[in-house]
């Protein structure tokens, strides 16, 4: 059994389907863009229900989270089971237990990119995603009990704060960990996702990689979604792409917000540059 998993990871609307995105078209290198609802096919999503019905070998009860968490390893191990050299998995799950149970096993894991987003632009966009206002998303992002519950396309999500998310994956890992910025890959894109290319042992092609960032721009995805719809987009929402920026917070996040999440997440925000801006 190789330890495969590369896990594409970050706490929800933070760009981790931005990326996965980019890493499809790159791999595909197809000169048309790939369709959105194709990008399933370049990795794994470990939170499936059908995944863990599959190793069940039959109907899981999702809504307890017992149930899921006691196949979790058994869902992963089937992951690697293939026997490839890198397997794609996305993931929000905090890198810790929920339950006694390892959400992300070292054994399983070879590596990890990690995308951060300043959050207080997450705010906004995690309120639009859950159908919350902006104080209950304040409230939950700053919970160490926070998580997703589970419907009809993922399980049960253990996410914790914000802080703990980002220091889980960035701190004190048994394996080797990218830890790559939002704002770095609109501001950046060609180093930013260059360094995720290096990252997993591949040499960019310069044409390549422009293509790539090309085919999974702001404005081709919200294109696409406008024309054929995304499979990922939330029922609370009417767009999954929806803005695409960084800053959004500064007209439209109340100053009583801001000064929360400055202080919730003070520590983090120093660490990756964004308790200043």
């Amino acid at each position: 059994m190789k330890n495969s998993i590369v896990w594409l990871a970050s706490y929800p609307k933070s760009g981790n389907t931005w990326l996965r995105i980019f890493l499809a078209n790159y791999l595909a290198n197809s000169p048309k863009p790939l369709g959105i609802n194709q990008v399933q096919l370049f990795g794994f999503g470990d939170s499936k229900p059908q995944r863990y019905q599959q190793v069940a070998g039959g109907r899981v009860d999702t809504s307890n989270p017992h149930a899921t968490l006691q196949l979790r390893a058994r869902v992963l191990q089937a992951i690697v089971a293939n026997n490839a050299d890198v397997n794609f998995v996305k993931t929000h799950n905090i890198r810790g237990d929920a339950m006694q149970v390892e959400l992300i096993p070292a054994k399983f894991t070879r590596s990890a990119i990690y995308v951060i987003r300043n959050p207080l632009d997450l705010v906004l966009s995690y309120a639009r995603h859950y159908g919350l206002t902006p104080e209950k998303t304040v409230e939950a992002i700053g919970r160490s009990d926070n998580a997703n519950a589970p419907d009809a396309s993922t399980t049960w999500q253990f996410l914790g704060t914000w802080s703990e998310h980002v220091k889980s994956w960035t701190h004190g890992t048994r394996f080797p960990v990218l830890p790559l910025r939002y704002e770095d890959m609109l501001d950046t894109p060609h180093e930013s996702f260059s360094e995720a290319l290096e990252f997993l042992g591949i040499t960019p092609d310069p044409d390549r990689l422009d293509r790539a960032i090309r085919f999974s721009s702001f404005d081709e995805l919200s294109k696409q979604e406008e024309k054929s719809g995304f499979t990922e987009r939330s029922p609370h929402s009417e767009r999954f792409f929806a803005s695409g920026k960084s800053g959004g917070w500064k007209k439209d996040l109340s100053r009583d917000l801001i000064d929360k999440v400055r202080r919730d997440h003070k520590r983090m925000m120093k660490k990756y540059g964004y308790y200043n801006v």
